[in-house]
């Protein structure tokens, strides 16, 4: 079980957009994530007009590695180490290391 999803809400914990709180957009490979206006960078692109592209500088995400990335914790107002815990039933759930309170519900 992944500790991080697509949809979270994340704060950056290192590199050049340290601070930032964005969502998970999309998750690259086991390692890598796509965070919501974070890591930004310029792409020069050329057009296309197959595909209706314009040319110019386009600034989209880059991705950013998964240890650099905490879940946030909406009780606590702070990044969080996640944990994983099995309940009775089987299910595992994954839960904030600082308050113990699940994070899917």
């Amino acid at each position: 079980m992944n500790r991080i999803k697509k949809g979270d809400e994340v704060i950056v914990i290192a590199g050049r957009s340290k601070g930032q709180r964005g969502h998970v957009l999309s998750m690259l490979g086991d390692n890598r994530v796509l965070v919501e206006n974070a890591n930004m960078v310029k792409r020069h692109t050329k057009p296309d007009p197959g595909r209706n592209v314009p040319g110019g500088i386009v600034e989209k995400e880059a991705p950013i590695h998964i240890s650099n990335v905490q879940l946030f914790n909406p009780v606590t107002n702070q990044a969080d180490k996640v944990g994983i815990k099995t309940l009775e039933d089987g299910r595992k759930v994954r839960i904030f290391r600082s308050n113990g309170e699940a994070v899917d519900i």
